[in-house]
This record gives structure tokens, sequence and C-alpha cells, in this order.
């Protein structure tokens, strides 16, 4: 892990070269800011052995974004995401959610519905900037980093002894969001408080729907296109730092999401019985001390607890209104300790070790199943003249014992020569997955509009592997920076999700193992899943990206990501699915300053081509373009008062096809849209 405590006195000084105070109305474009995703401890991106993308809180706002997932898909083309009742289906490089490790400060976020992460558990008013980490990371992170880390970085101010910070967006359909933060910091004493509050209404793109088993006649359906919702986050963090060598913290988060549906009626499909229902409580204790400037010892221990099921908003047969039915709870302990040292002063080597248990509790099936694992790790980096430039190597590895399956090593080696403003980069890392407690033990009953699910988890499956492999050149200065990176990822024994068609004798068998089945429900079953580990994944890809402070106040920005993604099962190659071959992200942004007064205006567009589905038609692809100014008034010494006004979806793109059984979709924007929000700082 990488925590690192922001309002160290530590690390004031990386603190104060990222840190602007926002009452200035001056725009700074940053092309080379402090990471520590990729080799896990601080270094200038420049400097970094293995390629990290960025994006910074001042970006994140200029674009008018509120929520995580719109930050990652409108800033990074390599990211794809699909909402619906059930969570966030995220993608990153043509790989789904399970092989992407999402972390807070270092530290990693559990909990999943359905294998779909609750990205509204993060609140993006205390984001500092946001890491992303392509290919496999387990040398550093353990499990689930195949397809890349996601590191959020969050921010606890030094500047201020009181500041308020309160910033409102509203936008249609319902949308709004809104957060408070209050930071109080005095002597090495720092506390943060945050309130967010985040909604959203369902809404449809098209009321008709296909009636099953035709594909030409048409029914009325008040089925949502996107599940509307509302959601709370309350954070509190305390901060400690007597000296220059002692920073000690503690933070609890809780969490609170109910969708909101239309409800069941007979006159029309669509509506559902019942609202899910989430609930997040996370909480952690840490310290660093640092014995010198380049030698430290950090500690860390996280519990996060994620709960979620349904709570009836209509009477039926079995449940009055107000009822709940949990589905399922999942609870993580993680304790930590690290070291980085500067053995020398061309070198930083990590060494560290940590425990983690997981706990399953499911209601289907009466699941109550648990996991521990084991890890050490070390990581040497080393650098050395060589020539007129310099060369990096790095070389890490990590011991990984589960309880469940047994001894794994994932090593990783980085190679890096620097001269001048030109890197060129090679990487070589092996990524590890252990199957999670629901595909080993899952034995999953539901009913969702009146039609079975059923799933069985697998005791016979083998953990996953991956080799990821990349090339990568970069040249780099304070006005211009281009990188270019080609990748290979190849991942052996993927678990999959297999669909499995229900016949006479298995009928028999499924309704003795659910007995709560209906005869109606048993009529219309026409398939069950098993986890089951297929042959291999194949995702190659190319990466470009370019910015360039073209004038003063002016910066210009691109990426593009191609990337091919397979599966081989039973020796037949298909392509991932919802993986995407073309992706595009364009931001132009302008800042300029008339005294006390700020105008900051944003245009960025994502463009991508037709998504693949390997049971449904593909979606097509689709360009969306935002517009959003920022205006800035600093009057008076006390406050900071940030009018913004904006447009969504330009050119109004909407996917307006007829829902159906073959059908699903990648645009899931409602049209065009106005944007208006209020940022508000008192100091």
């Amino acid at each position: 892990m990488v925590a690192l405590l922001s309002g160290s006195a530590a690390f004031a000084q990386i603190h104060k070269m990222e840190h602007r105070d926002s009452s200035m109305t001056s725009r700074t474009y940053n092309l080379n800011p402090v990471v520590v995703t990729g080799s896990g401890h601080h270094q200038r991106l420049k400097s970094t052995p293995t390629p990290v993308h960025v994006l910074s809180a001042q970006e994140i706002r200029e674009q008018g974004i509120t929520t995580f997932d719109d930050a990652l898909v409108r800033m990074m083309p390599q990211v794809s995401m699909a909402p619906n009742s059930m969570g966030t289906f995220l993608r990153l490089n043509g790989l789904g959610n399970k092989y992407i490790l999402i972390l807070i400060n270092g530290q990693k976020l559990s909990g999943d519905i359905s294998n779909n992460v609750d990205l509204t558990r993060i609140s993006m008013s205390r984001v500092k900037r946001i890491e992303v980490l392509d290919g496999a990371a387990s040398s550093l992170y353990g499990s689930d980093a195949i397809a890349g880390v996601i590191n959020i970085i969050t921010d606890q101010p030094t500047s201020a002894l009181v500041s308020v910070v309160s910033d409102t967006k509203v936008s249609g359909h319902g949308v709004l969001t809104e957060s408070v933060n209050l930071d109080i910091y005095k002597n090495g004493f720092g506390s943060y408080t945050t309130f967010t509050h985040d909604r959203a209404d369902s809404y449809q793109n098209n009321d008709l729907e296909y009636v099953k088993g035709s594909d030409t006649e048409t029914q009325a359906t008040i089925a949502p296109y996107f599940t509307g919702y509302r959601s709370n986050i309350i954070g509190q963090k305390f901060t400690y730092a007597p000296n220059q060598h002692l920073a000690l913290n503690a933070g609890l988060d809780y969490s609170y999401k109910m969708t909101d549906r239309p409800d069941t009626r007979a006159d029309v499909t669509g509506g559902t019985d019942y609202e899910m229902r989430y609930k997040g409580l996370r909480w952690n204790v840490g310290g660093i001390y640092k014995f010198t400037n380049r030698h430290s010892l950090q500690a860390d221990f996280v519990v996060d607890r994620f709960r979620y099921g349904k709570e009836y908003d209509v009477e039926t047969k079995s449940y009055a209104i107000g009822d709940y039915v949990q589905s399922k709870k999942q609870r993580s302990m993680e304790g930590e300790l690290k070291a980085i040292l500067g053995l020398t002063d061309a070198s930083t080597t990590i060494v560290g070790a940590d425990w983690r248990e997981d706990r399953l509790t499911a209601t289907s099936g009466n699941i109550q199943q648990h996991a521990y694992t084991l890890a050490a790790y070390a990581q040497h980096e080393h650098r050395v003249t060589l020539g007129p430039g310099t060369a990096t190597a790095t070389l890490g590895l990590r011991y990984t014992h589960h309880e469940t399956f047994g001894d794994r090593l994932t090593p990783k080696v980085t190679l890096m020569y620097s001269q001048g403003p030109l890197n060129l980069r090679a990487t070589y890392s092996a990524g590890f997955r252990a199957p999670g407690l629901d595909e080993i033990y899952y034995h999953y009953f539901s009913v969702n509009r009146g039609k079975a699910q059923i799933i069985f988890g697998n005791h016979d499956l083998k953990p996953e592997r991956s080799h990821y492999l990349s090339l990568n050149a970069e040249y780099r200065t304070q006005a211009v920076a281009f990188s270019v990176t080609g990748y290979l990822n190849r991942i052996n024994d993927m678990v999959i999700r297999k669909d499995i068609s229900v016949d006479a004798p298995t009928l028999a068998m499924l309704r003795q193992e659910f007995p709560e089945m209906t005869d109606d429900q048993a009529g219309k079953l026409e398939r069950y899943s098993l986890y089951q580990n297929g042959d291999r994944g194949d995702v190659k890809g190319v990466q470009v990206s370019a910015s360039a402070n073209l004038f003063q106040g002016f910066n210009l920005s691109a990426s593009y990501a191609y990337t091919y993604a397979r599966s081989q099962t039973a020796g037949e190659w298909t392509l991932l699915e919802r993986s995407i071959r073309h992706a595009a992200t364009v931001s132009a942004n302008y800042h300029h300053a008339w005294g006390r007064y700020a105008l900051n205006v944003n245009l960025n567009g994502k463009l991508q081509s037709e998504t693949y589905y390997t049971s449904y038609e593909n979606a097509p692809g689709f360009g969306l373009w935002n517009l959003h100014t920022t205006h800035t008034f600093d009057f008076v010494r006390w406050a900071l008062v940030q009018p913004s006004i904006g447009i969504d979806n330009l050119f109004d793109r909407v996917d307006r096809r007829i829902d159906s059984s073959q059908r699903k979709y990648a645009l899931y924007s409602p049209g065009r849209m106005l944007v208006v929000g209020l940022r508000l700082q008192f100091k």
C-alpha cells in the first residue's frame, strides 16, 4: 500500500508543490505532477519508471465533473462504464471490474454488487488527483491488479486555520450533487469533515419494448434506461503531526444509497416491487515515522463493511411495504507495515508485509464464508549514469499465501532510460487474482421482473494469472508532453460465468435446490449460470497522449486508445464482452484573469467506436462533447465565489433504439442538458 498522510509535516514540501490556493485567479498547467502509484513512493511523473495517468482535481472541476465515473470516462479513452441498478460495470483496457483494483490513498476499496463496483461510495469533494496505472501490478498491490490500478489521492489542506467549501451542481433529470467540506488545522492537528449528497432521477430514451418472442411487435414499458438513486456520504478524518518525524491519521466514512425506480403496475411492464439499498462503513488508522528525508516506516489498518438488499415499496404475497431483505454482506480487514528506504543516494528500496481477511454473508444459500491472505514484498529501484543520460532499473517481487489457493510469486521488472525531456521505458509485471468468495461459494437465487436468476459457485476454480509487457516512449517538458505506449496483457485461467441451458432433468435439480421457485418462474427459466475457468484472455493495445500549453492561458490535450481484447474458451477465440476497439478524448482549456475576476472555458469530447457484445448486437459508436465555463470572483479576502454554467452533450447524441432481450447499450446520455454550479469557499 502507498497511503501517505497528506497533512503530515513530513510531506509538507510535496504538499506545497502540488497544492494551489484556490483563491488565486491565476492558472498553471502542470505537466509534471508528483505521483505515487507506479513505484510506491513519491516521484515526479517524468521520473517514475512505470507510466501513470494523472487526473488532477483542477482539471476535473474545469470540465464540470462531479462524479467519479464521469471523471474516468470523460478523461480517459481506455475506460468505459455501464451504469445499472446493481452498481457500475467498469472496464479498463478491455477488462472488467474484478480485474481493476480501486484504492483510496493506497488502501483497497472493498464491496461489490454482482461484481459491479459501487462507485457512489467515492466522494469527489476530497479528491486531489486520480492516478491510473495500466496493466498488472500485483508485485506491489497483490490480488486483483491485473487490468490496472486506480488510486484516488485525497486532499487535507494545511494552509488555513479554518476553511469551509460548498460545491453544488444541478442539471436535468433531477441530477444534483452537493458537497460541504469543513477543514480545521492548527499546530499539527487537522480535522477534515465531508458531507456529500448525490441524486439523479430514472429516465427513458424510449418508452417502448419488443414483446417477448417478437422482433416487430412493441408494447409500452416504464423500465428505466438509467436507474435513478439517492446517496449520502459522511466522512471524518483526523491527522496529527507533533513534529517533523511523526504523523498519525484516523478516518471514518459512511455511505448510504437507495435506488429510485418506477413501481410495479398492472397496466404496463417495467416496474419493480422493491428498491435496492446499499450501506458502507469504512474506517482506518495509521501513521508514518520519518527517520530522515529518505527513510520512513508506515503502518495502516483498514476495516471496510458493505451490505445491500431489497427494500419493498410495493406489497407482495410475501412482503409488506417497508420490509428489507438483505442480499449480501461483505467485510474486509487489512493491516500493512511498509518501509521506504534510501540505502544509497541513487536508490529507493521498499519492503513490506500485509495481512487481509475477507468475509461474505449471502442470504441466498445461507452462505457464511471467509478467507485470509498473507503477503510479503520487496522492491528495489536503482539509478545510474549512462552516457549523456541516466538509466533506472526496478526489481520487485511479492510472495502471497492465500488460505484457499496456496502460494504465489508475482515479479516485476522495469527499465527506463532518460536523456533530457526524453524517456524510454520497458515493463514486465505479473498479475494474480484469487477468485472471490462469491465465485467459489455462491448458491444464488433471485427474481427480477418475474424471471428467476440462478448462479452457482465452483469450489474447483483455479486462480487467474497474467503476464503484462509494455514499451513506452515519452517526451515531457513544462510546455509539451507526448507519450506513446504499446502493451500486451495475457491472462490464464480466466474465471467466467457460463450460461447453461435448462432441460427437464436440470430443472428438476434446480427446483430441489431452490424450493422457493414458483411454477411460473420455473416455466420461464431458460438457463442458469456456473462459474468456471476459461482458457485465457489476450489484450493488445496502443495508447497515445499529447498535451501542450500552446500560449499563456491555453492548454490542448488529446488521448487515443486502441484495444484488441479477446478470450479463448475450448480453443475458440471471441472478443471480450463490452470491449471497444477505438476511443479518444480531447480537451481544450482557456483561462484568463482580469484583476480579481477569472474566466475558465473548457471544451471536452469523448469519441469511441462500437461496443462489442458476444450474445447481443453491438452498440453503435458515438461522440459526446461538453462545454463548461467557470467564473472566479476573488473580491474579498475571506471568501471565494465560483459560479459555473455549461452544456453537457452539446450535439444531443442519444441512443433511442427500442429495448429488447438482444440489445445492450454503450451511450447512456439522456441528451443535451444545461449544467449550473456554484462553489463557495470561506477561509
